[in-house]
């Protein structure tokens, strides 16, 4: 399933929030640069509700290590090594990383 299939599910569930709630998820959160800096861990097992999206999963990260508001803004998501936003629904052994602007010099 590519990113635009899952947006498309995405926009279904909205329409249909009881379908949200069921079995969980366990993905894998990979922290790069910044991110890992802000959270002291460069991976993270995390478990969700079925249906849930990219971005309820940078809530629940924000909600455990509020160090990371700082870079939500400037950071980009890459879902199972595609670039990704914040609306895809994940699924069970996704691996989603965060990516925070790399300076250097």
């Amino acid at each position: 399933m590519d990113v635009t299939d899952r947006e498309i599910k995405t926009k279904n569930a909205e329409c249909k929030p009881e379908e949200n709630k069921g079995p969980s998820v366990q993905i894998k959160v990979l922290f790069f640069a910044r991110a890992r800096d802000l959270t002291g861990l460069t991976e993270l097992p995390l478990e969700l509700s079925s249906g849930s999206t990219t971005q309820d999963c940078l809530n629940k990260l924000v909600a455990r290590f509020p160090s990371l508001e700082e870079i939500l803004g400037s950071m980009v998501l890459a879902l199972n090594e595609e670039y990704t936003n914040e609306s895809v629904i994940i699924q069970d052994k996704d691996e989603l990383a965060l990516i925070p602007p790399i300076s250097g010099g």
